[in-house]
């Protein structure tokens, strides 16, 4: 992929909380990424915060089956047994991005700051890559 890429995920308050307390070190998908190792993972918090509020580097991408990925990653997952396998559901293969030195941002990028550099910004569903000609790119890249 050459340059390491910036991707922008969505997550509750309390998921990115415990990211940047250390107690949540993986994030945890149904269905891949495809994104790699050295990646930052900017970390947008839903409404009613509706901020970027920090991100983290990718470490590792891992795919395994969801009980295998509560075996290695449940400790540090974030969520209840009952929540891993809620999550997963049916799914025969999961996806654990191991994420490192995650840092909260000095001052979040709010919703309104966001549509302001990008008009028709729309939290991602499920992630959303920002290239360097997106809009966002530099707004995030210039906020560390």
């Amino acid at each position: 992929m050459g340059e390491n890429e910036h991707i922008l995920i969505s997550l509750e308050a309390r998921h990115a909380e415990n990211i940047f307390a250390g107690r949540k070190r993986v994030e945890l998908r149904w269905r891949t990424m495809n994104v790699s190792p050295g990646d930052t993972l900017w970390i947008y918090v839903k409404l009613p915060v509706g901020s970027i509020v920090g991100h983290a580097t990718i470490g590792e991408v891992r795919a395994s089956s969801p009980t295998a990925l509560w075996r290695r990653y449940g400790p540090v997952s974030g969520l209840s047994r009952h929540e891993f396998f809620e999550y997963f559901g049916e799914v025969e293969q999961g996806f654990a991005l191991v994420l490192e030195q995650s840092t909260r941002l000095q001052s979040s990028l709010s919703l309104e700051a966001l549509r302001r550099v990008d008009g028709g910004f729309q939290p991602p569903q499920f992630f959303a890559r920002l290239r360097s000609e997106h809009p966002l790119h530099e707004a995030v890249t210039s906020s560390v």
